[in-house]
């Protein structure tokens, strides 16, 4: 899911080549050794659209502004408003994570539950 990179060109709408990822909090958790929780908030500008990837972790994703696409793997898209939740497991594949509006930015709070040894973004070919 995490959408921690976002991918444009200029043939998709001129859209953003980054989203601005902002860390809020790293907590190692005592009650589960080699277990952390990652929070931070994601900002999409106007077309923004993540390359495909996994997170090997559990994401929770609540819309903050704006409107985002969300989907992974085996799964049908879903289109979310401020307000609504996403999730993703460990094993999910994210292939759709993207800013529903060419015109107005969107931003997001993410929550994962990680291994502490594992990367926040793992992209997939």
């Amino acid at each position: 899911m995490l959408l921690l990179l976002a991918a444009g060109t200029a043939e998709a709408q001129q859209a953003p080549t980054s989203a601005r990822v902002t860390p809020l909090m790293t907590k190692a958790l005592a009650d589960y050794p080699g277990n952390e929780i990652l929070m931070l908030t994601i900002e999409y500008p106007p077309g923004a659209v993540d390359p495909v990837h996994r997170h090997n972790a559990h994401g929770f994703i609540y819309v903050l502004e704006g409107s985002i696409v969300m989907s992974v793997q085996g799964g049908e898209p879903v289109t979310l408003t401020p307000g609504q939740t996403f999730y993703e497991g460990p094993n999910d594949v994210h292939t759709i994570g993207r800013n529903a509006s060419l015109t107005k930015p969107a931003q997001f709070l993410v929550f994962l539950l990680k291994n502490s040894d594992e990367p926040v973004l793992t992209p997939v070919r």
